[in-house]
């Protein structure tokens, strides 16, 4: 570890010589004859404490004193004067900042031990800088970071888009318009992969609390307990791991919106905090015997059926009627097939950029492949394959391949082209006993594609074993 350096500056020689040898076992002494000579000393040197006699020629120990503080604010400074002069003494501390001043004659332990705590003042002082200054890195950093992030939020709720001009989306936004200026409660019904999250952030990025926070918070993650403590905090103590208070995303979200998804999760004493909060807007945090007001928009998600839960007796009937004072049900994708070349457009422009390809857009067989399937996964469903066909195609345009669903649709859902089709393929099957790629020229398409068409109508396996590719 690196010796303090300590300056000792006095005209008579013997007293700079007593004093080197009191701290020379403990730290890096420099010594000076005069003020001038000691200034030119700490230009070059790493000095952390000085003793300056007072009484010096051409400079006295407070004016030289004072000039170090041009040099290193931080030294200690301590003076030696062989006189009582009570208003020098007053003097030399305003003006010089001095630590402490030391009359003569000294004693040797004591000014050892003085020296010492002076050390342990300037290293505390030293690292207590260091700390600040890493503190003040760290915020700036953290200030940069947030500021990084809500440009992310902005960015990724001014993208939100509702996609689709079917009849089932119209009155899906018709429902919105109505309720997106005001604070009214909203539930939001569909099944998985509907889009439930998007309309939440759409909602609350058109509402007037667009410039609060939103927060989403999936009620089928956490365990009851640890989601009491997430949704309204706790106090310091409350329970084992509670080491300090914590605020909980009511309080965070005052002002904003709180999207509380699969809501149905909800334990029965989660449940009755919810509807206090929906109720009187107050609620109290784990631990804790005071209530806190807030100001949060609830929008609540499922995609269970509530009703049925109330009758099973796992739903609160009081708190589903405060949740469901402004419902909005959102159409399985089967239910607005005709909607999916804008959805497919719309993911292909918001991965394509990601995932650094220059993929314009679908063959005409892909998109029909595409509108031929039943997506049980909903738009998720469809966003994830589209990612992955972005992923795995070489050319301008995502053609139609093994990649792409090739699930069965059901006799019900086939347009009676489809059912053209099918009834055409299977002519041609036994017309060329099974051979693809005499069925494949007939049509006009690619071998892989009557295969395909094969697997999507469900065809028989008995018929399906005649078949040669």
């Amino acid at each position: 570890m690196k010796r303090h350096g300590l300056l000792i500056i006095d005209d008579e020689k013997e007293i700079l010589r007593s004093l080197t040898l009191t701290f020379a076992d403990d730290y890096e002494v420099f010594t000076a004859s005069s003020g001038v000579e000691a200034l030119a000393l700490l230009e070059r040197e790493d000095i952390a404490l000085v003793i300056a006699d007072q009484r010096m020629p051409e400079m006295t120990g407070v004016e030289f004193l004072t000039k170090t503080l041009q040099i290193n604010p931080r030294i200690i400074r301590i003076i030696l004067t062989g006189y009582t002069d009570t208003t020098a003494l007053v003097q030399a501390i305003n003006q010089g900042h001095i630590y402490q001043y030391i009359t003569k004659p000294w004693d040797r332990q004591e000014l050892r031990v003085i020296v010492r705590r002076a050390l342990e003042n300037y290293d505390l002082a030293l690292e207590n800088q260091r700390l600040l200054e890493e503190l003040q890195v760290a915020n700036e950093r953290l200030k940069n970071e947030n500021a990084f992030l809500r440009q992310e939020i902005d960015k990724d709720l001014h993208d939100v888009e509702i996609i689709g001009k079917s009849v089932a989306m119209h009155r899906v936004f018709e429902l919105v318009n109505r309720v997106i200026d005001t604070s009214v409660t909203v539930l939001l019904t569909g099944e998985t992969g509907t889009g439930k999250t998007l309309l939440a952030r759409y909602i609350h990025h058109h509402s007037p609390r667009q410039n609060r926070l939103f927060i989403e918070q999936n009620c089928g993650t956490i365990p009851g307990e640890l989601l009491e403590s997430e949704l309204f905090g706790h106090k310091r103590g409350s329970f084992t791991g509670a080491a300090q208070d914590r605020k909980g995303l009511f309080e965070a979200a005052d002002g904003g919106t709180l999207f509380l998804d699969e809501v149905s999760e909800m334990s029965p004493t989660l449940q009755v905090k919810l509807l206090q909060v929906l109720q009187e807007g107050r609620f109290r945090r784990v631990g804790d015997n005071e209530y806190r007001q807030v100001d949060v928009r609830i929008i609540a998600a499922t995609n269970h059926d509530l009703s049925s839960e109330i009758s099973k007796g796992r739903f609160r009937s009081d708190l589903y009627y405060r949740l469901n004072v402004f419902p909005i049900h959102i159409p399985p994708l089967r239910e607005h097939l005709e909607d999916i070349p804008l959805l497919a457009e719309h993911c292909l422009r918001k991965h394509r950029f990601k995932l650094r390809k220059q993929v314009t857009g679908f063959s005409q067989e892909a998109l029909q492949d595409l509108c031929r399937y039943d997506f049980p996964g909903n738009v998720r469903e469809l966003e994830n394959l589209i990612e992955r066909a972005l992923l795995l195609s070489y050319g301008a345009l995502i053609e139609a391949g093994d990649w792409l669903p090739v699930a069965p649709v059901k006799a019900d859902h086939l347009s009676k082209l489809d059912q053209f089709e099918r009834a055409e393929i299977l002519r041609l099957l036994e017309t060329h006993q099974g051979n693809l790629h005499r069925v494949a020229e007939e049509l006009g398409v690619s071998r892989t594609t009557v295969w395909r068409r094969i697997k999507q109508y469900g065809l028989q396996p008995d018929q399906d074993s005649a078949i040669s590719k």
